[in-house]
């Protein structure tokens, strides 16, 4: 697996997202991604329950413990690697959750634009 180069949305070096829970399609913390990413699991989001409510009616529970495959569970607050058309739909339907900028792969930048997502982002604490 060759990693894509680990730059944001900004042009700077990718920060890390989260690592409780441990996110990231390789789960390494970070939003980094690859060809073998089809989901494209690079958008640093600070989740809301909005959010995990809404992807839990489009068929992606978050929030639902499974330890049977390791996944704990989402909650409101923790900060995940979230799919890029995922997030975009959730745009499109006002529920969007906050965006780490320094987070969020530049790959995004193919699905979304960066002034949508600069108009939705978080603050770094």
């Amino acid at each position: 697996m060759n990693k894509d180069q680990p730059i944001n949305v900004l042009g700077e070096p990718l920060q890390p997202c989260g690592m409780d829970p441990l996110t990231g399609f390789y789960r390494d913390g970070c939003c980094n991604t690859s060809n073998d990413d089809v989901g494209c699991h690079t958008v640093c989001v600070l989740l809301t329950e909005e959010f995990l409510n809404y992807t839990r009616f489009q068929g992606n529970d978050l929030s639902t413990p499974r330890p049977e495959v390791g996944f704990q569970g989402l909650l409101e607050g923790d900060c995940w690697c979230l799919c890029a058309s995922r997030w975009a739909e959730a745009y499109e339907n006002g529920v969007a959750p906050k965006v780490y900028l320094e987070r969020t792969h530049i790959k995004t930048l193919e699905i979304i634009d960066l002034e949508v997502l600069q108009l939705h982002a978080a603050i770094v604490h």
